[in-house]
């Protein structure tokens, strides 16, 4: 490409940073008149003779000069400033002082010796003050950098004008760079977040009007080959701003990229105060570091503090002095150039998310590995995500009628309490607007939104202690309903493309879909079961009514039953609220989580099958504890809390075969290295399962109402006859008080462990859970030493061993298992 030895009479150039790619540009654009040489880091290649430099050390730049003379001379045309540090963090760091700053002293004080004619040095528009839309900066524009990057470049520039002695120099003011694959951060963040329908593409905390003028490589490189050329007719320290004299406005660009991409010809763009835009950025970078690398490995927060006080930057360039000095006029334009530079973005957007240095979002990198174009995905789930979310435009309409309902209902309620009025009339215009911007299928964030709204109805009862039947079953019922319609109804939101439209709706190596109706719909019915129970309990606590039902239990003062006396206890009034108000509230959202999502929402929705699942065994666990508690501590008993007990212990098992699938998917994941995180609240396609495809409907409900029901109380669930037996045997030792007159410690320890046998061989009953049933050998060994520890004779004696030799023997057989689990089913012993 050039002469080796100085032979060659060509001018000779030297470039700093010339392995990248601005320096291998210009290298070949200079490369049939000059002799060009290159400056960079040890280990870097080019095309053209490369000295390794390390601007941080004095000696190795006066090492790599050394031998660049001894093979060229020392007599260079010009010296072109390229290498430097930058990021985008807007964050201080001591590389922008080394590099920038004192490795360009550095370059200076060893090219002394040297008989240089010219100093390039590459810096950038953004050292100048910056002007308001309609205003254009020239060369005499104040310098004014307002964060790291160009505080570094102009303090460089300031030591150039210390130290250059005798080297004439030209200082280019270069604008942000793009081409037909690359833009700067900037854009192609920018540009990124219109493709990915990212929620944050329609924010900006700024003038809408401002732009920065940009520069395309290839006029970048003309600019600084002119630079060389007219390095004899330049004054000896020029300033030059280099750069399209235009800037698009962040308004007009994002039309125009939204228009490009999606084919809109209107970006909706809201304009967001600074201080609430300031506040999320810096609530961002605060939670960056709590994210490990090896959970995430998705994109980092871009938006910084730094860049929400930049918003209203404008900078349009007055190029007269280029057009002056260096005869040189930019012919490319943002404004055509876009097109292009989307282009290249819609035919392969993995090429164009790694060129620009991004990270593709990961249901794309998952798309290719299958062999599908991930544009084609997208399209894909766009027009199936419009078309459900049309016919389901009436449920946005209902939500924002109830909404108005709420604002007022108080007076016509009568409420009785401000707090709640204030918290209903609140509620409803906030469920107003969010619901109207669900109508748009581009917000489907504001269905989470209005699904919030409809949570906080469903508390506020409780912490307003509402004190009419009427106001907490208002509130109840429409917060209910809004979350029914914001996110029950298709189509659901913020599920990955790729999830939506590809993937299998049977697990891998499972032989049914633990996420099917038929496998919901005894949980759902149990939830109601509770809700009621919980529902009549509630009430009496906010004393809505004067007594509760109870039809076996006495209660021990005030002429109170068993239940009223359990419900008003210092244990139970030691939660904040109503506790059966919070069971109420727990089985009303299990009903709603188990209506919502796809017959693949194991994989599609992790994260709400495991809030599904969550919400199901420990609050089981919870009532487990305070049906153990009840005659311990307070003495008596409450039918209706058994009931709920009851009716909580049996969803148990019927939620651990989409819990496993679940788990079992997000290991799999992991194990394919995809970002944990990322799958677990947007989902992700899996393996190819046993069945046919998601796309294949399955009408669940088509088959005969028997089918249905003898589905949904099997599937992979089973009450074989040892637990069955084993469950009866809990139930007897719960009631040796009753029974057997046990009295003291070993009733007591009796209850306990009958309890713990329910629980224990009811969990058992799901076939993934069969292997629970050895906790059983435990608590009957247990019945053998209660007894003597408690110094119980006679029946309870008796009671006691036979109890326990017989859940010994009822645990060793394990019973049939009619389904498969995938690898789980080595664990069924």
């Amino acid at each position: 490409m050039t002469a080796t030895t100085q032979d060659d009479q060509r001018p000779l150039v030297l470039i700093t940073g010339a392995a990248g790619g601005v320096g291998s540009a210009l290298a070949e654009a200079l490369a049939d008149d000059y002799t060009v040489v290159g400056l960079d880091r040890e280990g870097k290649h080019a095309d053209i003779p490369l000295f390794s430099a390390d601007l941080g050390r004095q000696d190795s730049i006066d090492h790599a000069l050394d031998e660049m003379a001894a093979r060229f001379g020392t007599r260079i045309a010009s010296v072109i400033h390229l290498a430097a540090y930058f990021d985008f963090t807007g964050e201080e760091n001591p590389l922008y002082d080394e590099v920038n700053v004192q490795g360009t002293r550095r370059l200076l004080d060893a090219l002394q010796r040297f008989e240089v004619q010219q100093f390039v040095y590459s810096g950038t528009m953004l050292v100048h003050r910056a002007g308001a839309p309609g205003e254009r900066i020239d060369e005499n524009t104040p310098l004014k950098p307002t964060w790291a990057y160009p505080n570094s470049k102009a303090a460089a520039e300031q030591t150039i004008r210390a130290r250059h002695g005798r080297i004439p120099f030209v200082l280019l003011h270069l604008a942000g760079v793009y081409d037909e694959m690359r833009a700067v951060p900037t854009l192609a963040h920018q540009i990124a977040r219109i493709h990915q329908r990212d929620f944050q593409s329609h924010l900006y905390s700024g003038d809408p009007r401002a732009g920065q003028s940009l520069l395309h490589a290839d006029d970048m490189v003309d600019a600084f080959r002119r630079t060389v050329d007219r390095r004899a007719e330049l004054p000896p320290d020029a300033v030059i701003l280099i750069g399209e004299p235009d800037a698009m406005g962040y308004d007009e660009l994002q039309d125009e990229i939204g228009r490009l991409i999606h084919g809109e010809a209107e970006w909706t763009t809201l304009e967001v105060p600074k201080p609430i835009a300031q506040a999320g950025a810096t609530l961002q970078q605060a939670v960056e570091p709590l994210v490990p690398d090896a959970i995430d490995h998705g994109e980092k927060p871009f938006i910084r503090p730094f860049m929400v006080r930049m918003a209203d930057d404008h900078y349009a360039l007055d190029i007269t002095r280029a057009r002056t000095l260096l005869g040189w006029e930019p012919r490319h334009r943002i404004r055509r150039a876009l097109a292009v530079l989307v282009e290249s973005l819609r035919r392969d957007p993995l090429a164009w998310y790694a060129a620009n240095r991004l990270t593709p979002p990961p249901w794309m990198d998952a798309a290719k590995a299958q062999g599908e174009a991930p544009r084609d995905i997208r399209i894909r789930h766009e027009a199936q995500f419009r078309g459900e979310h049309r016919l389901y435009l009436w449920a946005h309409f209902f939500n924002m009628a109830l909404g108005l309902w709420l604002v007022v209902s108080p007076p016509m309620l009568g409420l009785e309490s401000r707090g709640m009025a204030v918290s209903d009339i609140a509620a409803g215009v906030l469920l107003m607007v969010f619901a109207g911007l669900s109508l748009s299928w581009r917000f489907p964030w504001a269905r989470w939104v209005c699904a919030g709204i409809g949570t906080w109805l469903m508390m506020a009862p409780l912490l307003f202690y509402a004190p009419t039947a009427a106001g907490y079953l208002q509130d109840t019922l429409i917060g209910t309903l809004v979350i029914g319609f914001a996110v029950l109804v298709p189509p659901v939101p913020g599920v990955s493309p790729l999830a939506a439209v590809s993937g299998p709706a049977v697990p891998p190596g499972w032989s049914f879909n633990p996420s099917s109706w038929t496998q919901r719909l005894p949980i759902i019915v149990l939830a109601f079961v509770g809700l009621h129970v919980s529902r009549t309990l509630v009430a009496y606590q906010l004393g809505h009514v004067d007594g509760v039902w109870e039809p076996f239990f006495a209660g021990g003062y005030e002429g109170k039953n068993g239940t009223e006396e359990i419900i008003t206890s210092s244990l139970s009034e030691a939660w904040p609220v109503p506790d059966a108000g919070l069971g109420a509230m727990t089985y009303l959202l299990e009903i709603l989580t188990g209506v919502i999502g796809t017959r693949s929402r194991w994989r599609t929705m992790p994260w709400l099958v495991l809030l599904f699942g969550l919400m199901i065994v420990p609050l089981g666990v919870v009532s487990v504890f305070f049906i153990i508690v009840q005659p311990v501590l307070i003495g008596t008993w409450c039918t209706l809390c058994l009931i709920g007990a009851a009716a909580m212990l049996a969803q148990i098992p019927y939620s651990l075969d989409e819990l496993l699938a679940t788990c079992q998917f997000l290991l799999r994941r992991k194990r394919a290295g995809c970002s944990l995180l990322r799958v677990l609240f947007f989902g992700d396609t899996d393996e190819r399962g046993d069945t046919p495809a998601l796309d294949e409907p399955a009408h669940e409900f088509d088959r005969s109402p028997w089918q249905v029901l003898r589905e949904s109380a099997s599937g992979g669930v089973a009450l074989t006859w040892n637990l069955a037996l084993s469950i009866a045997v809990g139930v007897w030792l719960m009631c040796t008080r009753l029974t057997l007159d046990a009295e003291g410690g070993m009733a007591n320890a009796d209850h306990v462990i009958g309890s713990l046998v329910i629980t224990v061989s009811a969990i058992a009953c799901a076939e993934i859970g069969r292997s629970l049933r050895f906790v059983n050998l435990l608590l009957g060994a247990a019945l053998f030493v209660t007894p003597f520890v408690f110094g119980a004779s006679g029946m309870a004696l008796l009671s006691s061993v036979l109890c326990g030799g017989v859940l010994i023997l009822l645990s060793l057989w394990r019973g049939p298992v009619t389904q498969r689990y995938g690898s789980w089913n080595r664990w069924i012993v």
